[in-house]
């Protein structure tokens, strides 16, 4: 039996804690999570790491990682090898992302942050996904340990995890996906409920598309010379830390109830709860125009089906999908 995120390695935690608590009270930007000291601070050189051996493999099963998106953290590592990434608002208005890799695994992945209540709602749609974050609040440990998933929290298992140089904790931390899983699962792994194909008929042409929260903006500008949306974060454009454009084929602006769940950050700030279980309105990008459309996901072991205002299947183009949570109105 695995041993729980809470029991295991209980010691070192318990001094990493202390020692990375007095780091990210006096880092840079954003808000500074407690529950991200959990994470080693040892530092490492982001070289390609050994495969582990076949028994950490989790077959058929994806790996998810919360990653960091304040301006401290960018530009960030991975983001251009992921099938899909899931944007969401946090404390302070912020915002978060989760990638999440079926098809290809990137050498490194990062910054890596926490772990939040609604991403065990998002997760269970995948069979076990590992999940790798950089720790979670104390009370938030035991739901984490109890969902259908392969936690992977930094605290334990460190040798996946880094501390890069040039960015101040907490904002500084790398995984190296290829210590948790020999190999990409594959696109069988990624049970989104997502429909790829031709586009529907229709659809307003769309050079650019906002999506506002509190403290956070996302731009989505379409270039028709790459046949992809480029990516801007606080007006900025959004780039991986080779210098590439973050650019999906597909954006989608799915409008869900966000409101308090029980925690709170280390300022006191509510963590916010978004719910993906459900039904409501949706806007798809792609292609240079939006569509409007509906997303249902009657349970949380159920993909998420997103039609057209005629009543088909909404297709996405080929390539890799942005999924924003924003406000329903």
């Amino acid at each position: 039996m695995r041993p729980t995120a809470r029991t295991r390695h209980a010691a070192p935690t318990v001094a990493v804690l202390a020692a990375s608590l007095a780091v990210s009270l006096t880092a840079g930007c954003g808000h500074p999570d407690q529950d991200d000291n959990r994470a080693p601070q040892h530092s490492a050189t982001p070289a390609a790491p050994p495969a582990p051996a076949p028994s950490v493999a989790a077959v058929g099963s994806p790996l998810a990682v919360k990653i960091d998106n304040v301006p401290a953290a960018r530009p960030q590592s991975g983001l251009g090898t992921a099938d899909v990434v899931y944007a969401e608002q946090v404390e302070g208005g912020l915002s978060r992302l989760m990638a999440v890799y079926g098809t290809r695994l990137p050498q490194t992945v990062g910054p890596v942050r926490s772990a939040r209540e609604s991403d065990l709602e998002l997760l269970g749609q995948f069979h076990r996904p590992m999940l790798a974050f950089s720790g979670a609040q104390r009370k938030l440990l035991p739901l984490i340990d109890n969902a259908p998933l392969r936690p992977e929290p930094a605290a334990e298992d460190p040798s996946a995890y880094f501390r890069a140089a040039g960015k101040a904790a907490p904002h500084n931390l790398y995984l190296h996906p290829a210590k948790l899983l020999p190999s990409a699962p594959g696109k069988s792994a990624l049970t989104t409920g997502f429909s790829y194909g031709p586009a529907p008929s229709g659809g307003t042409p769309t050079a650019s598309r906002t999506v506002r929260y509190p403290a956070a903006r996302f731009t989505f500008t379409w270039s028709a010379g790459q046949h992809r949306w480029l990516v801007d974060m606080d007006g900025t454009p959004m780039t991986t830390d080779g210098g590439a454009r973050v650019a999906p084929a597909t954006v989608v602006v799915q409008h869900v109830r966000i409101h308090d769940s029980r925690y709170h950050d280390v300022l006191g700030n509510p963590t916010p709860y978004t719910e993906t279980v459900g039904s409501g309105k949706a806007e798809v990008l792609r292609d240079g125009r939006s569509f409007a459309a509906s997303w249902s996901r009657p349970t949380a072991t159920d993909g998420t089906t997103f039609r057209a205002t005629n009543g088909g299947r909404m297709n996405f183009a080929d390539g890799q999908v942005w999924v924003v949570f924003a406000p329903a109105k």
